[in-house]
């Protein structure tokens, strides 16, 4: 006769419930149903297989790239905005590839948390699959991890890898520029993915700030609207030769990010007061008092694109741009150097 087990413990009495994992699972699967054909299995196999084929492409290139939307995705959970997360994920990845020439292919995803949480779990899983649809990409599945202890319960981590395909002749890597190129800047529709460390430490500090009202919406409602992403703008451009390079303006500011596409003998000369700030940033400055240096580093400012392109065609650009609903200027210049990011003026923060 076996003997009884008193202080016996399971796996779901310690913290993981299978069964609602499982059940999880199953809801899953009508998510990231698909009629693309270039993915050849379903949910439930070890790995996704993706049809490796490329019609058109004479030596495709795969552009690999991984995010995670940072600490923004605390405050987007914490305020019912799982859907507005996924999209921000999506759309900087798609923009980080979309920069180098990439047309997005396939996303996975990873969704860590220290309960499941069956519908946000589906809601995360949902709102990933809707995004990459609306790029013309697919998400092929990805992993859902409970590790109770390690996180507390209600705590969420996301994160994704995208892969996308350009032609070798025609990836956009910033080789092509040239002394006299303009910079144009592309208007970012707020903070995106970056800062918010500093943004949650003043909500702590300021609480009222979360209803303060900039324009028509609240500061809570403006800092979580979901990341712009430029892909369908500027596919249009990846054939075009007078385009020369372009940078996803993320963590590090306009310095930082400019400066990873220069050739080594070239700098980005910036005109500061060419910058037109949203005045999200100008509400944050003023109640972290922040230096320019530290706002410059830390947000885009207002521009979430730079595009660095041929003199003579940088009207017609910026036209092609406005039709696709994106605000843009000309922020710079390319001149000699050593591959710098110089700023003159100055940012007019009373404009």
């Amino acid at each position: 006769m076996p003997t009884k087990r008193t202080n016996s413990l399971s796996y779901a009495a310690s913290g993981v419930n299978i069964s609602a994992a499982d059940r999880a699972k199953r809801g899953m699967a009508k998510d990231l149903k698909t009629t693309d054909r270039r993915v050849l299995n379903a949910l439930g196999a070890f790995a996704s297989l993706f049809d490796a084929r490329f019609p058109g492409y004479r030596h495709p290139v795969l552009v690999l790239k991984t995010e995670e939307p940072g600490s923004k995705q605390k405050l987007a959970l914490e305020h019912g905005h799982a859907r507005s997360l996924c999209f921000d994920m999506i759309n900087h990845l798609v923009n980080d590839i979309a920069v180098m020439g990439a047309t997005p292919l396939a996303v996975q995803d990873a969704i860590i948390c220290g309960k499941l949480e069956s519908a946000t779990v589906r809601e995360i899983v949902r709102g990933i699959a809707d995004a990459c649809r609306a790029h013309g990409c697919v998400l092929t599945g990805g992993e859902t991890s409970e590790q109770p202890g390690v996180l507390p319960t209600g705590t969420y981590i996301v994160t994704s890898s995208i892969v996308g395909v350009v032609e070798k002749a025609r990836v956009i890597d910033g080789s092509r520029i040239r002394e006299g190129d303009c910079v144009i800047g592309v208007a970012s529709n707020g903070l995106h993915t970056n800062g918010y460390s500093l943004v949650r430490a003043l909500l702590t500090k300021h609480p009222r700030l979360a209803k303060q009202k900039i324009g028509s919406r609240t500061f809570l409602e403006t800092i979580l609207l979901p990341h712009t992403c430029y892909y369908r703008a500027i596919r249009d451009l990846f054939q075009d030769r007078s385009l020369h390079g372009m940078a996803h303006i993320t963590g590090s500011g306009i310095g930082g990010n400019l400066k990873r596409i220069l050739p080594r003998n070239l700098d980005a000369r910036i005109n500061l007061s060419a910058i037109n700030i949203l005045p999200v940033f100008r509400v944050i400055r003023a109640l972290s008092s922040a230096s320019d240096r530290e706002m410059l580093r830390t947000f885009n400012l207002g521009i979430g694109l730079a595009i660095v392109a041929k003199r003579s065609e940088v009207k017609r650009i910026i036209t092609h741009l406005r039709r696709h609903g994106h605000r843009s200027s000309v922020i710079g210049e390319i001149v000699r150097g050593r591959k710098t990011v110089k700023f003159g003026g100055g940012l007019q923060w009373d404009a």
